[in-house]
This record gives structure tokens, C-alpha cells and sequence, in this order.
């Protein structure tokens, strides 16, 4: 399938992420990953859009969060990249509401769909093809894990995978289970990456919405870079 070119994790649900050199995968997905969000007064956390769990909240992909020194509860960083002293209290005045706190999960996953997501780079090649002009990395779909494929590899390749089991390094187990349909949250700005409507729009176009593989994790274990990655 390929190798692991990347692997993020996002402390905080809906903000910018972390790179990481290795992370360890649970039944839950990479350790830590979206265990803390945004609550608001409702008990819905912040998200690009709108549903029973989640409620949008535009900024948050302006933020970043990370994981320092072993702490448990996450950093918080502004679209400067400065820490924060008061995660709840910034937010608070960074999204102009008095009802949001930062929270850790409980009994309501804070998970859209499934634990881990995988895109490949001959997928992320074809969007920015796509969309020229506008940048694109892997940051506009946020996955767990970015697979570096081989020369030739058709754009969307996940699909073919879908249903099947891989192997990652030598430990870890996941099933591909199905893609992720995607919202306007690709087309939002973050950091460097603006706003750009074409993003959304191409997938909708080529690939009824959806990119990536969704994935559960049947057998936990670390992911390094390099990790080869095959199917069983």
C-alpha cells in the first residue's frame, strides 16, 4: 500500500494538529487523539458543522493543540502559534461566546465517524491538481495517517481497500471499514492554507464527496515514520 509519510494526531477536536515522529494506536485510535473539544452549554462540541453531537464554530482551525511534556490535558495554541495560559478562558474570547469550556471526553465520542482516517499522497497529488492555485496539504482533511503510495498509484486508491484489513509496521492491525463524506470544513482557512470554496467542490464533482479511508484498529500498536503498510 505504501509507507507512513506522516502521522498527526489533534489534541483538541476541529483545531489544528500535532506531528508526530511515532504515536501508539489503541482501540480508540492514536492515544489522545480528539479526546478533548470545545463543549458548549448544550453539551455540543465544536466542529465545521452542525448535527446532533456537534456544533459549528468558526475559528477553531485558526488554533492549534499539543500534547507537552507527558501533561494530560492539552496546550492550546493561537493562530500565532503562542501558547495559551487559560485554554477555556481564550477560547471564550476567541469564538465571542461565554458558554464554551474545553472538555475531555466521556460516554459521547468525540469522533465524527470512525478512530483513525488514512489518505494517501496519490490522492492529495489529484486535489491538488484539481484546484491549482490553491494550496492544498493534507491539513484540509485532517488525517491520522498520511501513506506515501508508489509512483503510479491511481488517486483514490482507498477505495479499493475498503473492506480489508492492514498491517502497519509490524504490530498494528486496523480494518478499512468506509471514506469519509465531506463538509465545507475542507474549504475553511487555517494558518497558511485560505479559504477556498473549489476544494469541497472538486471532491463533490469527481467523488460524491468522499476521500480517505476510515479505519478501527484490530490489533493496537505503535506507528512510526517509515512503517511499511500492507494489506491482509
Amino acid at each position: 500500500m505504501g509507507t507512513v509519510e506522516r502521522i498527526w494526531r489533534y489534541p483538541i477536536k476541529s483545531t489544528g494538529g500535532e506531528l508526530l515522529e511515532r504515536a501508539h494506536a489503541d482501540t480508540r485510535g492514536i492515544v489522545g487523539d480528539r479526546l478533548f473539544a470545545v463543549r458548549d452549554a448544550e453539551g455540543k462540541f465544536g466542529s465545521g458543522k452542525n448535527t446532533r453531537r456537534f456544533r459549528r464554530m468558526d475559528g477553531l482551525l485558526r488554533l492549534r493543540s499539543r500534547y507537552r511534556d507527558g501533561a494530560e490535558w492539552p496546550e492550546l495554541l493561537d493562530p500565532y502559534g503562542a501558547a495559551v495560559p487559560d485554554a477555556t478562558a481564550y477560547l471564550r474570547r476567541h469564538l465571542g461566546r461565554d458558554d464554551v469550556e474545553l472538555a475531555r471526553e466521556a460516554e459521547i465520542s468525540h469522533f465524527d465517524q470512525l478512530p483513525l482516517s488514512v489518505l494517501t499522497t496519490a490522492t492529495l497529488d489529484w486535489v491538488r491538481a484539481a484546484v491549482p492555485g490553491v494550496p492544498v496539504d493534507e491539513r484540509r482533511f485532517r488525517p491520522n495517517l498520511l501513506l506515501r503510495t508508489p509512483p503510479g498509484t491511481r488517486p483514490f486508491v482507498e477505495d479499493e481497500w475498503l473492506g480489508r484489513g492492514a498491517l502497519i509496521g509490524g504490530t498494528l492491525r486496523v480494518e478499512l471499514v468506509r471514506s469519509s463524506e465531506r463538509c465545507v470544513m475542507v474549504n475553511e482557512a487555517q494558518q497558511d492554507l485560505p479559504h477556498s470554496p473549489l476544494v469541497l467542490r472538486a471532491i463533490a464533482r469527481s467523488h460524491d464527496m468522499r476521500l480517505d479511508a476510515l479505519a478501527t484498529v484490530v490489533a493496537p500498536g505503535p506507528v512510526r515514520l517509515g512503517d511499511p503498510v500492507t494489506l491482509f
